[in-house]
């Protein structure tokens, strides 16, 4: 079983369900409510009424951050390769694991350009599991590592550039017949047959 988990920063505080506006402070809490985790968006006002005061106490409880909501733009749907990013999004949909290397490794190459910081690392069922926020739409993602051997390394880069260049469901050729060769195509009555 795979580890993996997205959870998209919440629009709207939890607690009192009143709208974030841009650059509104807010405070997220994680809580460990098996099979998964929870994260909790909450406003200023409900963290200082409801939470600030013995959150850390509360069952479940793994981690709390404040940081800033920063509204949604929506973003055209670009025909081109995949980036890390939408590749990692793609393997944790996917659930697939056979894929979790790879999903290890890109977590860590967009760590390594700041596009994914980790928040908390926790332990769960012996394995050792890194909550990811991506910072400018507050999405988390837990990824578990798949404590992979130097012996594995050279494999799992060779896939993870693969998918990066092909994708993770490469379209089929459109038939499966090859096409004939310039040569051996038939000239048109009245046209001179190609040169060879």
């Amino acid at each position: 079983m795979i580890e993996w988990n997205i959870q998209s920063r919440a629009a709207a505080c939890e607690s009192c369900a009143q709208p974030f506006t841009d650059k509104q402070p807010l405070h997220t809490l994680l809580f460990d409510e098996p099979p998964e985790l929870r994260r909790m968006d909450v406003c200023e006002a409900c963290w200082q009424n409801q939470f600030s005061q013995g959150v850390r106490d509360r069952k479940g409880f793994v981690s709390h951050w404040q940081t800033v909501y920063e509204a949604p733009v929506p973003v055209p749907d670009p025909i081109h390769k995949d980036t890390a990013e939408s590749l990692l999004r793609k393997l944790i949909q996917q659930n697939d694991p056979r894929y979790a290397p790879a999903g290890y490794i890109l977590a860590v190459m967009l760590e390594r350009k700041r596009i994914l910081k980790v928040k908390e690392q926790i332990v769960r069922d012996g394995r050792r599991v890194f909550i990811y926020e991506q910072p400018k739409s507050g999405d988390l993602f837990t990824i578990a590592d798949p404590n992979l051997r130097l012996d594995q390394l050279e494999q799992v880069q060779r896939d993870v550039a693969q998918l990066l260049e092909q994708g993770l469901n490469p379209t089929p050729p459109q038939s499966d017949a090859p096409s004939p060769p310039a040569a051996q195509i038939p000239a048109k009555e009245n046209e001179p047959a190609p040169a060879s």
